[in-house]
């Protein structure tokens, strides 16, 4: 089965899905359009946030390994002031921009940093921190586009592995699944698949051979089976679109009970 996108596609694609942000931001009537996956938010508001993002995670990865974000990092992004001017706010998410791949170069995909993911399956490096920032840029220039009234879906690539990337750093946990035990398996129609099995040992993801013609699907061994676009399991997974936007088979209720969980640790 496929490999993890490489360190060099993850920083190609920040710089590539930003880019597309910043296009979408400066072809809108204006700032102040709202949001309708980030309630309350305008664009100015989701530009705001993902420069502030950008910067506060290069910070982040500069610090090398560290029980706890820097600070400084810390106090500047509660603190964040942006300009208010269309083209001087681009040039601003530019530079955030920049500023986050000139981190993440420097330190090379191995290196350690904090985050905050300790008890998932994804490294607590810049590699790491690369993977789940491609997925963060992307839906947000989804939200963005979806301001406008043209929403794109996510590029296949980067949808592929961000199915992986969210259950493996989202959903995976030590804490115990308060339910009775069960599965549930993600396949995407461009043929990768993942089951995500939930017990009292907590949540842990494995990819899965991709159910085909011939062999069909093992119905009995998961609760629900939730089959869409690598895109809409992404955006399903991060509550852009709704499950019923999918095909689901088995227990469709509980898709409701995972969204709802909260474990105490992630």
């Amino acid at each position: 089965m496929e490999a993890n996108l490489e360190f060099p596609d993850l920083l190609r694609l920040i710089d590539e899905r930003s880019a597309a942000f910043r296009a979408v931001v400066a072809a809108a009537p204006g700032l102040d359009a709202q949001v309708p996956t980030c309630p309350g938010w305008t664009l100015f508001d989701l530009v705001k946030h993902l420069g502030g993002g950008d910067r506060f995670w290069a910070a982040v990865v500069g610090a090398g390994p560290a029980d706890a974000p820097p600070a400084e990092a810390v106090a500047a992004r509660a603190a964040l002031e942006v300009p208010q001017e269309r083209e001087a706010l681009l040039a601003w998410l530019d530079a955030s921009t920049q500023l986050l791949l000139g981190a993440l170069r420097a330190a090379g995909p191995e290196s350690g940093c904090w985050t905050w993911w300790p008890a998932s399956q994804s490294p607590q490096t810049a590699g790491g921190t690369a993977r789940h920032r491609v997925q963060e840029t992307a839906v947000h220039t989804y939200d963005a586009q979806l301001a406008g009234g043209a929403p794109q879906p996510l590029p296949v690539e980067l949808a592929l592995d961000g199915v992986e990337e969210f259950l493996f750093t989202v959903c995976a946990t030590p804490s115990p699944w308060p339910h009775k035990p069960t599965a549930f398996d993600f396949h995407a129609a461009e043929g990768r698949s993942w089951r995500l099995t939930v017990d009292g040992d907590g949540a842990r993801t494995t990819r899965i051979p991709a159910p085909t013609a011939a062999t069909g699907e093992d119905s009995d061994a998961a609760g629900a089976s939730v089959h869409g676009t690598a895109s809409e399991l992404v955006l399903y997974l991060y509550d852009r679109i709704q499950a019923d936007s999918l095909h689901v088979d088995g227990d469709a209720g509980l898709l409701d009970l995972l969204r709802a969980w909260e474990p105490e640790e992630k």
